[in-house]
């Protein structure tokens, strides 16, 4: 942002920003939202809590001396990451009971919850700072910075600050549509809190400069400054721009925004044909507790309807997947990521051969290992029952000589007995040396058979055992190829999540926006997102089919020339500040040396500076395509929000792999990700239909009845985003 006259020097700051952002404050830092297929959009933002739609399934665990998979210590064995540097111990990090009032865990309260879903909120002194993302019970850093008299004086001026500025919070949350002046907010603060009128002053001056208060649409009870701070021109007319603009103009600023498109919401957009309602870009309110589109909701009255987190499974020909094959495989996935999370945090293997190891390879690496592990154990299950066998063998072996050798005991015995003399009347010592030959081959022969009887005992025992292990359900393969399948499903879902293949996600930062989501239900809103951005126009001086081409800063302020779309004009507007909130795409043309062969670019004069151009090529974009699906007649279960496409291949696997029904027309969202997102952008929407058609719609028909009008009705529309 450019400074005005009054500064020496001036510099231009370009916020990037992500026009389907939804989370309008700098308490999220992180935030990845749908876009339009032609602007090559990041798609993060359509998530819903749970494990079929949430933005992923980052593993919450607490790392002991037990290893989590057999194969994680095999992959960490040959950490290549160097020595890891001192951490703080990853800890159980359980998801802290979301905030539900006492009745909402009754059947009733359910109900009404999702009727009003503003009815789960909390309430109170407490809820207040939550809903507007704030501690409770302790200052911010920038309260500590702002209110250093506060800090110096003690626990109880700090008690002092926090009622004050949460019981301001509170007035605000209770009654969003009208401005809350400080003047009321003094009328209502109670004592004894509103004896230092001062500190409430304060403390609503900051709320309102940091936007906690007063932002959004709302009625004001004083009326604008007429004497302007100074001139700005907002670039750009998506949802962070338009939330600017609005947040500027309160502030007294005069604000001129320009669109290059024909419609403001950038990558909100819905669409709308005859009775037919899509949302082609941001989609899903993912979490309404502290989520500033839950005041917005209340200012613009939008519907926001709750979405079922229930997400059957079908694969091939339409046949359902097995409940039990579906935990099981969803177990293994959520394992897999436990695996990657303690290879590069607690292991800090993040580096193989100096270069970053990617949340694919990691998961690919584990996978080939418990193939590994699981064809170890099945050799060593194998070479057991070899064991086994040589034991019977040998067994079988013993009890054949043991029965030879009776049989010539028997034959020594015999032959000893038909020799025996007459017992002679005084002693001789050959008829007692023959009686001891006749006795002793007896007992050997008695011998024998006790070793026969020990022999057979063992042999039942070696069989029982062999038997015990043939018929032991010993896997064969770590995944078959319908597990594998069902895998990829859920690896489609994680690059649907974060807008991009895994191969392109950092091993060791892909979740690190965790920690700031947003909890609650997740939510679409009724009749199309759009509503927002059109609602945040209020009162601005919105100018669209203005497309900027240059925008050139000096210490005296700033030129932006733009083509009228109108008219093929040209027109120059001049400012003190300008805030640009093209989107990431349209920077890195921008500053690329292709970006005067381009029609969708601007140029800054001078160039922006090294630092912001390095910050510009380092971020990433994502992709992520939709297909709208219209059809005559709803003929899938209207109480399922969501189903999923299991593909055949693990190339294909983010194909049309789930399908949205979130709105009361009959009509089907398809969403592509990962590599499939780039791939189908170059194919036509003919062929996208027809493919749509033969291999995944057709699948999923419950009724045969509806297949026919299905061919006739699913070339109505194949909008791609």
């Amino acid at each position: 942002m450019s400074s005005g006259p009054s500064a020496p020097e001036i510099e231009t700051v370009t916020i990037i920003s992500d026009d389907s952002d939804i989370e309008m404050t700098e308490v999220t830092p992180k935030v990845k939202g749908g876009g339009p297929k032609v602007e090559t959009s990041g798609g993060g933002a359509d998530e819903v809590e749970g494990r079929r739609i949430s933005r992923r399934k980052k593993p919450k665990v607490e790392y002991s001396d037990t290893k989590p998979v057999a194969a994680a210590g095999s992959v960490a064995s040959d950490n290549g990451g160097g020595k890891a540097e001192p951490r703080v111990e990853p800890k159980v990090k359980k998801r802290e009971p979301e905030p539900v009032a006492a009745a909402v865990g009754k059947e009733e309260g359910k109900g009404e919850a999702e009727a009003n879903p503003h009815k789960e909120i909390l309430t109170g002194l407490e809820g207040a700072a939550f809903q507007s993302r704030l501690p409770f019970e302790k200052m911010t850093a920038s309260e500590a910075v702002c209110f250093p008299e506060i800090t110096k004086h003690g626990l109880v001026a700090q008690r002092v600050f926090l009622n004050v500025r949460n019981r301001i919070l509170q007035m605000w949350i209770e009654n969003p549509t009208v401005q809350l002046t400080v003047e009321n907010a003094l009328k209502n603060m109670e004592q004894p809190f509103d004896s230092d009128q001062n500190l409430v002053r304060k403390v609503h001056a900051f709320l309102e400069r940091h936007g906690f208060i007063n932002f959004g649409i709302f009625k004001r009870l004083k009326p604008l400054p007429s004497k302007k701070l100074a001139k700005v021109i907002v670039i750009g007319a998506g949802i962070s721009g338009l939330s600017a603009a609005q947040q500027l103009q309160q502030f007294g600023f005069d604000v001129i925004v320009l669109e290059a498109r024909d419609r403001v919401g950038g990558r909100i957009a819905t669409f709308r044909k005859n009775a037919y309602t899509a949302d082609l870009g941001a989609m899903v309110v993912t979490g309404i507790w502290g989520n500033p589109i839950t005041i917005l909701s209340k200012q613009t009255g939008m519907e926001m309807c709750p979405i079922k987190t229930a997400c059957p499974l079908y694969g091939a020909g339409g046949k359902p997947v097995p409940k039990h094959k579906d935990d099981m495989v969803e177990r293994e996935f959520n394992r897999l990521l436990e695996a990657t999370s303690y290879l590069s945090h607690q292991l800090d293997f993040n580096y193989a051969g100096n270069h970053p190891v990617s949340l694919g390879q990691a998961l690919e690496w584990i996978i080939k290992l418990q193939e590994k592990h699981v064809k170890e154990k099945q050799v060593q299950h194998l070479n057991n029952i070899i064991v086994w066998q040589r034991k019977l063998v040998d067994n079988q072996k013993a009890i054949q000589d043991t029965m030879d050798s009776i049989g010539v005991l028997r034959v020594k015995h015999q032959q000893l007995v038909d020799a025996k003399l007459p017992k002679p009347t005084e002693p001789d010592a050959g008829y007692i040396e023959h009686e001891f030959n006749i006795r002793s081959t007896a007992r050997d022969e008695q011998l024998a058979w006790k070793e026969i009887e020990r022999l057979r005992t063992s042999q039942t025992e070696i069989e029982t055992k062999l038997r015990e292990l043939e018929t032991e359900q010993i896997s064969e393969v770590y995944l078959s190829s319908k597990d594998r399948q069902i895998l990829d499903w859920h690896f489609a879902n994680l690059e649907f999540a974060n807008a991009t293949p895994l191969s392109n996600l950092s091993l060791k930062h892909w979740d690190q926006d965790d920690d700031f989501e947003f909890i609650g239900n997740h939510t679409t809103v009724k009749n199309g997102y759009s509503c927002v951005p059109i609602a945040l126009t209020e009162g601005l001086d919105v100018r669209v089919n203005t497309a900027v081409k240059r925008i050139k800063y000096f210490p005296g302020g700033v030129e932006v020339t733009a083509d009228l779309k109108s008219n093929s004009s040209t027109v120059h507007y001049k400012a003190d500040l300008v805030l640009c909130t093209l989107t990431l795409g349209v920077l890195k043309l921008a500053i690329s040396d292709q970006s005067t062969s381009q029609l969708n670019t601007v140029r800054f004069e001078p160039p922006l500076p090294e630092w912001k151009q390095s910050a510009i090529q380092r971020l990433g974009f994502g992709n992520l395509n939709k297909v709208v699906l219209c059809f005559d007649r709803i003929f899938w279960d209207p109480n399922t929000n969501l189903f999923g496409h299991v593909g055949s291949t693990t190339a294909s696997r983010g194909e049309l792999f789930l399908f949205w029904n979130i709105s009361q027309s009959p009509v089907l969202l398809a969403l592509v990700a990962g590599q499939s997102a780039a791939i189908m952008e170059n194919v036509s929407d003919d062929v996208i239909v027809a493919e749509v058609a033969r291999g995944h719609m057709l699948d999923l028909e419950a009724d045969v009845q509806y297949r026919e009008c299905l061919f006739q009705v699913i070339r109505c529309c194949a909008q791609r985003v």
